[in-house]
């Protein structure tokens, strides 16, 4: 037994679950890892991120240089295994009647978490199996809306951790840009991209990004869509949708989930759907002026969509994965949709100059 199951072993020991039976959850894109237990009658979920498995977090007042010196976790404000930002969003998310998963032991240094299990029943799973498609992104609309109505604090503490939610900036919103920047258009297109092009880069994405000041940030959970949303029907109102994988949350523009839930990487949502949910969340978020709304939504689908073809090319580049580049048209498409929009011209143009080949990507 390595020294790791060891400490995984004392933990459950510790938290009552020491003979629980483990299965073992599919892995992710990331550096954790989730088990589930079986004890009697009784499930959990061990989730396992081990301290410095990836680059530190960003420290609160960090300067965008200082964050680039402490690499791209830092940059683009991630928490990496840092479980006190896990704790701490999940502590908030439950206090507010949301459903995160319960924390029901934690050893915030060995990187080990307990947590409730929610079940498997993933709205990417429920839909094809039957469920009502409109009725549970209506569902997930709802959630996000009432996340945005209710406030959370900057700081969070839970579990003897303490965690700091900051904006997600400028240069954190760049940095996810520049995925596509050196992986999509310098490694897969083979394009040289120089300390020039970078600038011009910068330039016209910075501009695009004044577009989200026209309403008040809310708390973004960063990856929220079908395959990280749970289907509880046996709860009520925003509690039925179940939530996991938000520990990288930021303060940012409303529309930022709901793209990541109506642009999805993994699935085709239907366009009808699009609409409606997009007028659904304005409404029930208490919105007003639609047409800045629109822009920020378009400016924010541009950016994730730019971060996911450039993550996708370094998972199967640099991590050996190339089951990401058969998702690479969907989101090609996304991204070729947002930058149609008047507010994204001047991307649109140098993305033109710069990866014409994305047209074919897309099957356009």
């Amino acid at each position: 037994m390595s020294d790791r199951e060891l400490e995984i072993s004392d933990f459950l020991k510790t938290a009552g679950w020491g003979t629980a039976r483990q299965q073992a959850f599919p892995g992710d894109a990331s550096t954790r890892s989730y088990r589930r237990l079986f004890r009697d009658d009784h499930t959990a979920v061990l989730m396992n991120a081990p301290a410095q498995a990836e680059a530190p977090a960003c420290p609160p007042g960090a300067s965008p240089e200082e964050r680039a010196r402490l690499g791209y976790n830092a940059l683009a404000r991630l928490a990496g295994p840092n479980l006190a930002a896990f704790a701490g969003i999940t502590e908030a998310l439950t206090q507010r009647g949301f459903s995160a998963p319960r924390i029901l032991a934690a050893d915030l240094p060995a990187g080990l978490l307990l947590l409730e299990d929610l079940g498997d029943d993933l709205f990417a799973h429920a839909i094809p199996r039957g469920a009502d498609e409109t009725d549970l992104y209506a569902h997930g609309v709802d959630t996000l809306a009432a996340i945005y109505r209710s406030s959370f604090p900057a700081e969070m503490s839970a579990h003897g951790g303490h965690w700091t939610v900051m904006d997600y900036d400028a240069p954190a919103l760049l940095a996810e840009t520049e995925l596509l920047l050196d992986w999509f258009i310098g490694r897969h297109l083979g394009r040289r991209v120089d300390d020039t092009l970078r600038a011009q880069w910068a330039e016209v994405w910075t501009a695009a990004f004044s577009a989200l000041e026209a309403h008040a940030p809310g708390l973004a959970l960063r990856d929220y869509h079908a395959e990280n949303l749970i289907w509880l029907p046996e709860r009520e109102g925003p509690a039925r949708t179940g939530l996991i994988d938000y520990q990288d949350a930021l303060f940012v523009h409303p529309a930022y989930d709901l793209v990541s839930l109506l642009e999805d990487a993994r699935r085709d949502v239907p366009s009808d759907i699009q609409t409606t949910m997009k007028s659904r969340f304005f409404a029930a978020s208490c919105l007003d002026n639609r047409e800045a709304f629109n822009a920020a939504y378009a400016v924010l689908g541009a950016q994730r969509n730019a971060k996911i073809l450039g993550i996708f090319v370094r998972l199967a580049v640099r991590d050996g994965k190339p089951k990401y580049l058969d998702l690479l048209p969907r989101v090609a498409r996304h991204f070729l949709t947002d930058i149609s929009q008047p507010g994204l011209s001047a991307v649109r143009s140098l993305i033109h100059d710069l990866a014409p080949e994305l047209d074919e990507v897309a099957g356009k």
